[in-house]
């Protein structure tokens, strides 16, 4: 099993990264969350890996957090859900997003993710609600998630995109006020309140 890989990255492609290892290229499939946090190419990375063996083939996966690689191995142990679907999921939605809506039985916005249906929504919630409870993946501290849904959507009606809006309060304190939560994602979007 290769736990992680250490070396130079060689190119980012859209959906995966090539890693060169002692002259040796391996091919990385990854989440765009993943890839935006790695660094220039021909700059030395460090990437935490599973790898998948199938009859036909086998296939690495890389991750920057632990977090993202314990969600996407959780993920791929849904029926219905291979690698490729987990890769998507991760891309769609930041770990803390995606295990609050499987945490809040939210099938209308796992159901965002392309190639996730309602049934298999459906199915992610209830095989891993349990897990992801007894693990804590969804950060302690973080803000409530009403709390966090209701500024996103009051970024987006000012005209920012999902993405800017859920990257916004990211990190915010956990016990910030709505109004503080959306001074803190207004400060991180550069706007003027």
């Amino acid at each position: 099993m290769i736990e992680y890989l250490v070396g130079l990255l060689a190119q980012k492609n859209p959906d995966s990264a090539i890693i060169e290892v002692d002259g040796i290229g391996y091919l990385v499939g990854m989440s765009g969350t993943s890839l935006a946090d790695l660094p220039e190419l021909g700059s030395k990375v460090k990437v935490l890996t599973d790898m998948e063996v199938r009859d036909d083939s086998i296939a690495l996966y890389g991750f920057t957090s632990q977090k993202e690689k314990d969600l996407f191995l959780r993920l791929i142990t849904v029926s219905g859900v291979g690698p490729k679907v987990a890769l998507a999921a991760l891309s769609t939605f930041n770990v803390e997003t995606l295990s609050n809506a499987i945490l809040n039985s939210d099938v209308k916005m796992v159901s965002h993710v392309p190639g996730i249906g309602k049934k298999t929504a459906q199915r992610i919630i209830l095989e891993l609600k349990g897990s992801l409870e007894s693990v804590g993946t969804p950060g302690s501290g973080a803000a409530p998630t009403n709390t966090v849904r209701s500024i996103e959507e009051a970024l987006m009606g000012m005209g920012f995109s999902p993405d800017e809006a859920e990257l916004a309060v990211k990190g915010a304190p956990g016990d910030a006020s709505e109004k503080e939560l959306l001074h803190y994602a207004l400060k991180r979007l550069g706007a003027k309140e």
